[in-house]
């Protein structure tokens, strides 16, 4: 690992370079753990298309994202039709998932991608026949009526309440069967385990329920698919020295910097440890240009500094969203900001006098590809003031890919066949249907004054970059996949 050699402490997690590890109320479901790097300004290795081949990464994972959790002594259905506590997977285990057939729910075999714990506070819900399940407030559960938490939440999420029935596996048979009797808190945290499935669900206790996939479920990290990402930040407090030692170094070049290519560096925890700002002026002092993508709206703390700083060096800005209906981004994105928060982002930072780029991703085939849907979200960043816009088609990675078949097979089986044909090769979607979305797009953006190259027009620094000629308003696959490590995800 990067850290090696650097460490602090090696302590329980003997994570490289670890000062402390640190947990506070405002982030009850994320563990922070807080090292000492050596060094924060990385190469982008080999031969890139990229027009920058120097980023920045203050954190690693990302607090943007929810977690679901469940008691580590929960029974989960083996594919043997043994049962074994929750605590006791491991990745690669073979147990029972669910998917849909016709009408009727059935059991589908399935691994464990996925195996990791958080500390949360906790809630006891009791069935009719007595069946218990210990879990996170923000867990779902299979019910009659579809996905519910346990308890209330900020989202708005529907939640569980006495009568409700939960649907439940006997003998195979799964169907809505036990009505809720109580949900009672036990009154303090309580060490959780949760995995992450390839049909993203699981059987525990009996019970159908929901799996945690980090987004991105909307974030698409190198590292294990759930475990870490969502409850587990990194976050190199000596960032801003760090880099700053870096950037005065005779050899470097003024290159520039991107800030976001692998999490988002304006994800929740930025508003406690407050790394961007020293990092922001670090690289303005030495000269060097710089451009950021997010989603968190954390940013706009930092607008009167990059207006100040953008007058020293060129400053590229790109916001990502996927669309602009708020009920169906409810759906498909919980626990992101919401689409008018990140318009009014983008109409700040272009008031700010900055630039800003637009990502619309990803955009889901046969979902959200409609010219209809397109072309409100383009004429909603346009009026928002955005500089440009580009579109990036659903990536689907291993993993992330046998989750979605599973979530259409659920819910939209009509498509499966559509989906089977436009990712027959792989992760990427095919060139028929990325040609076809490039002609439905191209008017829109000319349209709206949005056109330019494969990167949003104001998402890099000025000059841009040498594909500023290249007209296709959609991503080519080489950016795809380094967008897509922080652009929004499907749920």
């Amino acid at each position: 690992m990067r850290w090696d050699a650097q460490r602090a402490d090696r302590g329980q997690l003997a994570l490289p370079g670890l000062v402390r590890t640190v947990r506070t109320p405002e982030f009850a479901d994320i563990t922070f753990h807080e090292v000492h790097a050596k060094s924060v300004l990385n190469r982008v290795p080999g031969p890139s298309p990229m027009p920058f081949q120097w980023t920045i990464n203050p954190y690693r994972g990302c607090s943007h994202a929810c977690t679901y959790c469940l008691a580590g002594e929960t029974e989960i259905l083996m594919l043997d039709g043994t049962t074994r506590p929750l605590a006791d997977l491991r990745m690669g285990d073979e147990i029972y998932g669910t998917g849909r057939l016709g009408h009727q729910r059935q059991r589908v075999p399935t691994k464990v991608l996925a195996h990791w714990t958080t500390v949360k506070p906790a809630f006891r819900v009791t069935l009719e026949d007595g069946t218990t399940l210990v879990a996170s407030g923000d867990h779902r559960l299979l019910t009659e009526q579809g996905w519910h938490q346990v308890t209330e939440g900020i989202t708005g999420q529907p939640f569980l309440a006495d009568g409700v029935r939960l649907v439940t596996d006997v003998d195979g048979v799964i169907e809505p069967r036990l009505a809720v009797v109580d949900i009672e808190p036990l009154g303090g945290p309580v060490v959780m385990y949760d995995i992450t499935t390839g049909t993203g669900d699981f059987i525990a206790n009996g019970v159908v329920s929901h799996n945690c996939f980090a987004r991105n479920s909307h974030t698409y990290l190198e590292f294990d698919a759930g475990r870490d990402f969502d409850t587990q930040v990194v976050v190199k407090v000596n960032a801003a020295e760090v880099v700053a030692k870096q950037l005065r170094s005779p050899k470097w070049q003024r290159e520039h910097v991107a800030m976001g290519t692998n999490t988002d560096p304006y994800q929740r925890a930025e508003g406690r440890y407050k790394l961007m700002p020293r990092i922001i002026e670090a690289l303005a002092e030495s000269g060097t240009p710089f451009s950021i993508l997010t989603k968190g709206t954390v940013m706009l703390r930092d607008l009167p500094l990059l207006a100040k700083v953008s007058e020293q060096v060129p400053v590229g800005i790109a916001v990502s969203l996927a669309l602009v209906d708020r009920d169906l981004q409810q759906r498909l994105e919980p626990g992101t900001p919401s689409p008018q928060a990140r318009l009014d982002m983008i109409k700040r930072v272009t008031d700010a006098g900055l630039p800003c780029g637009v990502l619309v991703a990803p955009v889901l085939p046969k979902l959200t590809d409609s010219r209809e849907q397109l072309e409100s979200v383009l004429a909603a960043v346009a009026d928002a003031g955005a500089t440009g816009a580009t579109m990036i088609p659903l990536h689907l990675r291993p993993g992330t890919k046998e989750w979605f078949a599973a979530w259409l097979a659920r819910d939209r089986p009509d498509l499966l066949d559509d989906y089977r044909d436009i990712y027959a090769r792989g992760s990427y979607a095919s060139r028929t249907y990325r040609d076809a979305l490039a002609e439905r797009v191209k008017p829109l953006v000319r349209r709206y004054g949005l056109e330019g190259s494969s990167f949003p027009r104001g998402s890099m620094p000025e000059p841009a970059p040498p594909s500023a000629g290249q007209s296709s308003p959609v991503a080519s696959e080489q950016l795809e996949l380094m967008l897509q490590q922080n652009v929004d995800s499907f749920n």
